[in-house]
């Protein structure tokens, strides 16, 4: 099947066991996990070829970070090796009326001092890739990161590739201001943009109307609107949102929606138990890449992601450990989680 390359960061994920605090905690679980790595190992395990770009220490730490995807078929031989350390973030999971936490160590992360020519770009997109995939965690580790995203997405489209982008705004790594720069420029070359219910509001001051996510309400004629704004200023083939009512950190409703230009197009929602969130919108992009890759149509592609996110919710880790089949089973209505024997 068609080849997807994704490049991002990957990091060291240390979280106490289950729903102890950081102050409580006496050990932490390590995985590893980073946007752009999640889709490729999402993808994988579709029976997607998916390789995975980045740049890691040559030290043991990183050898484990390429393992994690190697393990579940990634392709890492593009993973340039150099600088000191890998990220890391420390992950605290909320429960009922309790957020989750996170807290970030990455300054100094061998991606975020990547420089220009660590990436052979006309390499790494061979003849049979036929999709790119970045988020805006990517360009927003610093400006240099920023160019080589740039540099992959000229590249992609060069080559006629496909190229989408999850807009994932954190504002602990960049202001609303610097990120609306830095992404208008990478807009021109992505086809199917993805977005959650604040994304587009952060990043290009885009807002929904009469929704109040905190609260659980979702404005469907508001989202049709941010979608078509979206494509009226940077002309992409598709937008995704992701709809998520958040009415506690256990439980949420999850759904998305996509326009293609002409039509909207909404998902079933799903009564979602949290187990892990984590990765959550990352599950979304890569069913979405699948189904779109897939030859599905749209109201079957969307269908797709949205199951495949709903199951990533009952996950533990970032990754989204599932199998085509199981979420065919989901989207066609078999949501009761009786035992499979």
């Amino acid at each position: 099947m068609a080849k997807v390359v994704t490049f991002g960061e990957i990091m060291l994920r240390l979280a106490p066991e289950g729903y102890l605090r950081f102050v409580q905690a006496e050990k932490f679980t390590a995985v590893y996990g980073g946007g752009e790595a999640n889709v490729a190992l999402s993808l994988s395990n579709y029976g997607i070829d998916a390789a995975f770009v980045t740049k890691l220490p040559k030290n043991a730490i990183g050898d484990a970070a390429i393992n994690a995807l190697r393990r579940f078929g990634v392709d890492t031989t593009k993973v340039v090796r150099g600088g000191n350390r890998v990220g890391i973030y420390f992950c605290e999971k909320g429960a009922s009326q309790r957020p989750s936490k996170v807290v970030y160590d990455r300054a100094g992360a061998s991606i975020a001092e990547a420089k220009k020519g660590d990436f052979n770009w006309d390499e790494i997109f061979t003849s049979d890739t036929e999709w790119f995939h970045f988020t805006g965690i990517t360009p927003a580790l610093g400006a240099n990161v920023a160019e080589l995203c740039l540099e992959a997405c000229q590249a992609a489209k060069a080559k006629g590739i496909k190229v989408s982008c999850d807009l994932n705004y954190r504002k602990n790594l960049w202001s609303r201001e610097e990120a609306g720069q830095a992404m208008a420029k990478l807009m021109e070359y992505v086809d199917v943009c993805i977005a959650n219910e604040e994304d587009a509001a952060d990043v290009f001051g885009i807002k929904s109307a009469g929704t109040d996510v905190t609260g659980g309400h979702l404005n469907h004629e508001g989202y049709k609107d941010v979608a078509a704004q979206l494509v009226e200023r940077f002309k992409f083939e598709k937008v995704a949102i992701t709809l998520r009512g958040s009415i506690s950190a256990s439980d949420n409703t999850w759904a998305a929606m996509l326009y293609d230009g002409k039509e909207s197009y909404f998902s079933k929602e799903y009564n979602v138990r949290i187990v892990d969130r984590v990765g959550g919108g990352d599950s979304f992009g890569g069913g979405l890449i699948y189904g779109l890759l897939s030859n599905m149509d749209n109201q079957s592609a969307l269908e797709f992601a949205v199951a495949a996110s709903c199951l990533k919710h009952t996950i533990e880790g970032d990754a989204n450990h599932v199998t085509v089949d199981e979420v065919k089973t989901l989207a066609g209505g078999d949501g009761s989680g009786r035992v499979q024997r």
